[in-house]
């Protein structure tokens, strides 16, 4: 038994962001359900209301705090006696050349960001000048290095806080 063209089309999952085929963006189940959108709207860089050093000092010490453990247990260092600080080193010259990144961007004055299907309303206030670029790449920077420096004490310290913990 065949379908009819127009009543298959009635059913799929994918379609053009807006009904609109010249925009060049989709609307899946994923990226246009209602968690995905709270999800990431909740992320530092889309939260409504952060100044751009607060955006910039959380979305930092959570790169630095996960780039940490990579360094430390895969590093090439791994085997030595010093492999956490080789960890905490190599995590801390990871986040200052992405920071270097992050400030060669600021000065190429993108553009504003564009509301999509996942993010409707981007925040107007994070990220509109180079200004503010630059601020949130210096507090990535102060983010980034607190945190590989707070994984490097929990690393050093597990015995003691296995202990407390029981």
């Amino acid at each position: 038994m065949t379908q009819s063209v127009g009543n298959s089309k009635s059913r799929e999952a994918i379609r053009p962001a807006g009904l609109d085929p010249q925009e060049g963006n989709l609307e899946t189940p994923v990226n246009s359900s209602p968690l995905v959108k709270w999800f990431i709207g909740n992320l530092p860089a889309y939260r409504p209301g952060l100044n751009p050093f607060r955006r910039g000092l959380e979305i930092g010490m959570a790169h630095g705090y996960l780039l940490f453990g990579p360094f430390h247990r895969l590093g090439p260092l791994r085997s030595a006696d010093n492999a956490t600080l080789a960890g905490l080193l190599g995590s801390i010259g990871l986040v200052v050349i992405l920071t270097a990144c992050l400030s060669m961007y600021a000065n190429s004055n993108p553009d504003k960001a564009l509301a999509s299907v996942t993010v409707p309303n981007p925040p107007v206030d994070a990220f509109n000048s180079r200004e503010s670029w630059n601020n949130f790449a210096s507090a990535f920077l102060i983010g980034g290095i607190g945190g590989a420096v707070v994984a490097f004490f929990l690393t050093i310290n597990s015995g003691f806080i296995q202990g407390l913990i029981g």
